[in-house]
């Protein structure tokens, strides 16, 4: 592997966060200008069509906050609902398989976490190289403390 990224780094599935995010603004703009165009639509029925549009923008906004920090006291994994940081320790291994959604990590805990944040769907070569980055920076802060 070439020289590591200076920390932090960011990782996340960035074509598809624009196609959620322009999606999301699409759905609301046009759910909002049909609820304003239909005349025979009572104020309350108008309210529910854009509640119903803001909903629906902030369900695809959720789903593209997913993102992977990694600084030097480890990574921090933002998937759709928390957020968890662990120590470079904790990490023994960083997975992406062929078919596999998004990357894996399998923990010192025994338990494996996905990552939402690096994901093949619309950028599978993105995704490989981020996860082959994401590999070789926790084995380099991993070992780093070894005597």
């Amino acid at each position: 592997m070439s020289e590591l990224p200076a920390l932090p780094v960011t990782f996340r599935p960035g074509r598809t966060r624009a196609v959620l995010l322009t999606a999301g603004t699409a759905i609301f703009v046009v759910i909002t200008t049909v609820a304003l165009l239909l005349e025979q639509l009572g104020p309350g029925e108008k309210l529910s069509f854009v509640f119903t549009g803001a909903l629906l923008f902030a369900v695809l906004a959720l789903l593209a906050r997913v993102k992977v920090v990694a600084d030097e006291s480890g990574v921090t994994v933002v998937n759709i609902a928390g957020r968890r940081h662990l120590e470079w320790a904790e990490i023994l291994q960083v997975n992406l398989r062929p078919g596999d959604p998004w990357v894996f990590l399998n923990l010192s805990d025994g338990t494996s976490l996905p990552v939402l944040g690096i994901q093949p769907g619309i950028a599978k070569e993105r995704a490989i190289a981020d996860a082959r980055t994401l590999r070789a920076l926790t084995e380099a802060h991993s070992t780093r403390d070894l005597p």
